[in-house]
């Protein structure tokens, strides 16, 4: 399980990585995206430069044609003013007409030279501008290259860095997939080896099946002939039976008693000085009963809270009782525990004790913010804490209607459902959480009010130690009401389990008086299995004292028989006295009558040791008889304690079944879910070769791709770079052609 695991972890940061690939593969598609679309702008630009460039220089080539026309037109015109004046000088005596036209002539003429030389300035000004143009246009294509040429180093800086990461990723995806496939064998050959296991599993589930279903068959029969008939099938007889009996729950139960027990004497103690010392500040504040008289409210308000003591101790009272209850010995259910209808009572008296003191309380704070002393800060403390002691009253109602709900299953169960009961508790531990915090916004707003009072230039120092022990008494209040509810937090499946002792599937709750005759009968078997006990040892005695009787009677018999001999033996004695003669004869048969003697001892107590074995050489048949009954008696023992241990193997033999059944169970779902953890692994191996596989036909793609474009781009730079210099050579030669001009 932890290898999958391990498994899932890396699987996981290879997807995220193969997600932040693809995130930085869509960046890089977008940037080679727009750099084209730039890079395609700039050429579209470049091409109608170039256009206009090729227009400028068509234009200026049919200027400089039409500038030499016009040139060798001025040169024939001056050839020709050359020559009429050399004509005019030879006919200078023709007369006036001639000179009149040759003026004529030459007016036309200048006429024409000087449009000819304002045309050749207009013309040079625009060569001048178009050369500018052109410079500008170069520098700013040259700007432009410069900053392309940046761009694409840096893009094949990325490019390369890229690269380099994702060979490193393919390096590392790869050395994954060797440790996945590793662990991918290592993981067949575990299941190889579950498999085998539930195949040992599945052949001892076979035995233990077959041995199970002939004990269950005879079980069967054993019912069917024994039992008259089933009481569980019926909810009122099934009410009666005793349940099971747990000695660790109800220890258990017993000790979270004797906590509540204490938490609740806590706050017993702490709501006793809450209210002993609010009536003592009532008595000075506003207004000093020792000096003047009190307002009538807050009389009777005192008078109401001089009475708490009788309103809160029988909490205590009703909470040990309660505690007493549970014993070793009981069953503690919801319809047992009829001390809990007592204390929910006594809740009920202290909840109507703190609604008659809620309104005196509310209007004593009134007065309070009525007096000339309280400042507007008081009088805001002040309406904070009617709106706390509101809260907290409301807090005790919920709190008593849910107790008072818990109580009904042990006094009137009808129409209650089980299932409402586990809310009804998860109620309980949030008002005893809200009852903490509004216990911590009384102590935030009361120390707020304390520490105004004691900035009150009329603050007596029996007001400053009564507003401490008040304080000090709901600081105890507060930490009370915080144990209570983390410890009914923290033990509330220990409550939810002990709802009742029915059955598990029912949905009601047994009624009370089928309760108490559950716990007569609880009583009646606690004694049954004592008097068993006290059988069963008086057996044990009895059979010790039958033992020790034959025993004692062997013993006897043997004295018996001894007795008689030496009472022969003496007979004899007297009787072969007679006569001198019969000494040897008498001393011979006296050797082989201590012999017989000795024989008959050893034969008696080996009879004592061994009753079987000496029972054929008793001498008379009563002790025979005595012998044969004691040897069946120790045999009876005997087989009876052998038929005891029998029962004890026999029983655990079917805990051990019952076990290994359990243990077979949980290793079939072992197998099938590391099954199908290695099919999952198997398919995640699968699915990430195909996108490895993928990733990288595609990264290729891309390179591929990228690395054309900035080929093709490099080409087109090198194309505009040299038309650039064939421009800028041509523009230089037709300068220096216009300046030699």
């Amino acid at each position: 399980m932890a290898a999958a695991a391990e498994l899932q972890g890396k699987y996981q940061k290879l997807a995220q990585e193969y997600s932040k690939l693809r995130a930085q593969n869509h960046v890089l598609k977008k940037g080679v995206v727009d750099e084209q679309a730039n890079s395609a702008s700039l050429k579209e630009q470049l091409k109608m430069k170039d256009q206009s460039l090729r227009k400028l220089q068509q234009e200026m080539d049919s200027l400089t044609f039409r500038n030499q026309q016009l040139a060798k037109r001025v040169e024939l015109l001056q050839d020709e003013l050359v020559l009429s004046e050399s004509k005019g000088k030879k006919n200078k005596k023709t007369g006036e007409p001639a000179s009149q036209l040759s003026q004529e002539q030459k007016n036309v003429f200048d006429e024409d030279l000087q449009k000819k030389i304002e045309e050749n300035e207009r013309l040079h000004i625009q060569f001048f501008e178009a050369n500018e143009k052109h410079n500008l246009l170069e520098t700013e294509l040259r700007s432009k290259l410069e900053v392309l040429e940046m761009e694409a180093a840096q893009h094949q800086a990325v490019v390369d860095g890229l690269t380099r990461k994702y060979m490193d990723t393919i390096e590392k995806l790869q050395s994954d997939k060797a440790k996945l496939e590793i662990k991918s064998q290592t993981l067949e050959r575990e299941a190889k080896d579950c498999r085998v296991r539930t195949e040992e599993c599945q052949q001892q589930l076979k035995h233990l099946h077959a041995d199970l279903s002939s004990r269950l068959g005879e079980s069967l029969n054993i019912i069917s002939e024994k039992v008259p008939f089933n009481d569980t099938r019926s909810s009122q007889y099934n009410a009666l039976n005793v349940p099971l009996h747990s000695r660790r729950r109800q220890l258990k139960l017993r000790d979270l008693a004797g906590q509540a027990l204490a938490f609740v004497q806590d706050l017993v103690t702490a709501l006793l000085n809450f209210h002993t010392y609010t009536e003592q500040r009532v008595q000075i504040f506003p207004v000093d009963s020792a000096t003047d008289t009190i307002s009538p409210l807050n009389q009777k308000f005192s008078q109401y809270l001089h009475e708490n003591a009788s309103y809160i101790r029988p909490l205590e009272e009703g909470m040990l009782h309660l505690f007493e209850s549970i014993t070793e010995d009981t069953v503690t259910v919801l319809e047992t525990t009829v001390k809990l209808k007592s204390f929910s009572d006594y809740l009920a008296s202290y909840v109507c004790f703190l609604r008659k003191i809620l309104p005196y309380q509310l209007k004593s704070l009134e007065e309070e913010c009525e007096s000339s002393l309280c400042t507007a800060a008081l009088r805001a403390r002040n309406m904070e804490l009617q709106r706390d002691m509101k809260k907290l009253t409301a807090v005790f109602e919920k709190l008593h209607t849910y107790i008072n709900l818990l109580a009904l299953p042990s006094t009137n169960p009808d129409r209650l459902l089980r299932t409402n009961f586990s809310s009804l508790l998860t109620y309980i531990a949030s008002t005893l959480n809200g009852f903490h915090d509004v216990m911590k916004d009384i102590y935030k707003h009361y120390s707020q009010k304390a520490a105004l009072e004691q900035e009150l230039p009329t603050a007596t120092q029996k007001l400053i130690t009564t507003n401490d022990c008040i304080l000090s008494s709901v600081v105890a209040l507060t930490n009370g009401a915080g144990k209570v509810a983390s410890f009914f937090s923290n033990n509330l499946d220990c409550f939810t389990a002990s709802l009742s002792y029915g059955p598990k599937g029912g949905m009601e709750f047994i009624n009370p008086l089928s309760a108490e005759c559950m716990l007569q009968y609880k009583k009646k078997a606690a004694a049954y299995m004592r008097l068993l006990k006290k059988v069963q040892q008086s057996l044990e005695k009895i059979t010790k004292l039958e033992q020790e009787k034959e025993h004692w009677m062997l013993e006897a018999q043997l004295a018996k028989i001894r007795l008689e001999k030496e009472n022969k033996r003496v007979s004899d004695k007297l009787r072969n006295s007679v006569g001198n003669q019969r000494i040897e004869a008498t001393q011979e048969s006296l050797f082989t009558l201590n012999a017989d003697e000795q024989e008959k001892e050893d034969a008696a107590e080996k009879a004592l040791r061994e009753p079987v074995q000496t029972a054929s050489l008793a001498p008379e048949a009563d002790t025979r008889e005595d012998l044969i009954k004691n040897h069946y008696m120790a045999r009876i023992v005997e087989l009876t304690s052998q038929l005891q241990l029998a029962d004890s193997k026999s029983v655990h033999f079917h805990a051990e079944c019952r076990a290994l059944a359990k243990r077979l169970a949980l290793t079939e779902k072992s197998k099938e879910s590391s099954l199908e953890e290695v099919r999952q692994a198997r398919q995640s191996i699968t699915r990430l070769q195909d996108e490895l596989t993928t990733t990288k036909r595609s990264y290729e793609d891309q390179l591929s791709m990228m690395s054309d474009h900035f080929c093709s781009m490099n080409e087109t730079l090198s194309k505009q770079r040299e038309e650039i210099d064939t421009l800028k050579l041509a523009s230089k030669g037709n300068s220096k052609k216009n300046k030699s001009r």
